[in-house]
């Protein structure tokens, strides 16, 4: 057991190639990333065996932007036959437990790519869930329990009927959904489906147990470039008064809250009302990511807010290293001025040629 499988966005596989790469050096685990181009996952095969999984307990996953999960696998296994698919994986899955420890495994994932052409095997994915978890359970290797703190999940990656990685993921280190991509429904009341990348945020960002103190009524809010308000509707919801930054108009259901102030203005040059303390600026605007960058951090630098998330809108070529350019400078800023603070970035599944920032001044 010597690969990393990291899922991703299809067409964003050089991005978690250099990443997982860059990562795994800073560990002193040397190897080299397997990429195909718009596949929506990368194998990211180590020199030693074991060092994958090390790579699995020590790398934070929060600390990944492109990856969506990251799970240790088997070699591929290939010509799978159609009679009995379930033998193959399961005399992999002893091998894996004479290496590991595999008495509580929370579940299995049958799982595939997150492409057009992956998702034609999803269907087969669900059907086939069923068998394979049943002889998982005979076999003792299933606690019959998902979404574990501790402990391994099992995966099983699909790249076609016939073949698959056989691996797990840490439990308290992975992505805590299917395919790592959390499911959301859109309201049919939001003014835009860009709502659902700052509900997606905050679900990734915020803790759950946290979210009703750390977003509340008692608070004011920001939105940046807001028009139609699908953001602005995110933090109404949750009882923020929202100062909606932007020359277009916000959706009427948002003024009919009385939670919001339109507020008619270039977003790069409001300032927050005057003996107003505002906690929370988001912002999605189409610009250029090193001018978003220097925009958050004049707010925080100011003292204008506590806590933000934002989008960089990423150039079509040189996407990593603009990300590790903009984060980089924003942290130097934060830390020359003697700030202390939290910063997590992802490439969200409602994200698309773009990353999203949070930041927490503590």
């Amino acid at each position: 057991m010597n690969k990393l499988a990291l899922y991703c966005r299809s067409g964003f596989e050089k991005e978690v190639a250099a990443e997982i790469t860059e990562k795994a050096t800073a560990l002193g685990v040397f190897g080299f990333a397997r990429v195909i181009d718009n596949s929506g996952y990368v194998i990211f095969e180590c020199y030693q065996t074991g060092e994958a999984d090390r790579l699995a307990r020590e790398i934070p996953f929060d600390s990944l932007i492109f990856a969506r999960q990251m799970i240790v696998v088997s070699d591929l296994l290939e010509e799978l036959p159609p009679v009995d698919r379930i033998t193959p994986i399961i005399q992999q899955y002893q091998l894996i437990s004479t290496q590991i420890k595999f008495n509580r495994n929370n579940d299995i994932w049958v799982e595939t790519a997150d492409t057009n052409e992956a998702k034609e095997l999803l269907g087969f994915c669900r059907k086939f869930t069923v068998p394979l978890r049943s002889a998982l359970k005979k076999q003792g290797w299933l606690m019959g329990e998902s979404h574990q703190k501790s402990g391994l999940n099992l995966h099983c990656f699909f790249i076609k009927s016939n073949a698959c990685y056989v691996g797990y993921s840490y439990s308290d280190n992975h992505s805590p959904h299917f395919m790592g991509i959390p499911r959301l429904k859109f309201p049919i009341d939001a003014p835009s489906r860009s709502t659902l990348k700052l509900e997606e945020a905050i679900l990734t960002f915020i803790p759950q147990t946290e979210e009703a103190k750390r977003l509340n009524e008692t608070m004011l809010a920001v939105d940046l470039g807001a028009c139609p308000g699908g953001w602005t509707y995110q933090l109404v919801k949750r009882g923020l008064f929202v100062y909606a930054v932007d020359h277009g108009k916000m959706a009427a259901s948002l003024h009919d809250t009385g939670r919001i102030e339109h507020c008619p203005e270039d977003g790069f040059k409001f300032q927050p009302p005057k003996r107003k303390q505002i906690h929370w600026l988001v912002c999605d605007m189409v610009e250029k990511p090193s001018r978003i960058t220097a925009l958050i951090g004049k707010w925080l630098l100011n003292g204008w807010c506590r806590e933000t998330i934002f989008n960089l809108k990423l150039p079509m070529k040189k996407r990593y290293a603009e990300v590790q350019l903009c984060l980089q400078k924003l942290a130097d800023e934060l830390h020359s001025h003697g700030l202390k603070f939290h910063l997590q970035a992802k490439h969200l599944y409602h994200d698309r040629e773009e990353i999203t920032v949070y930041i927490q001044i503590k």
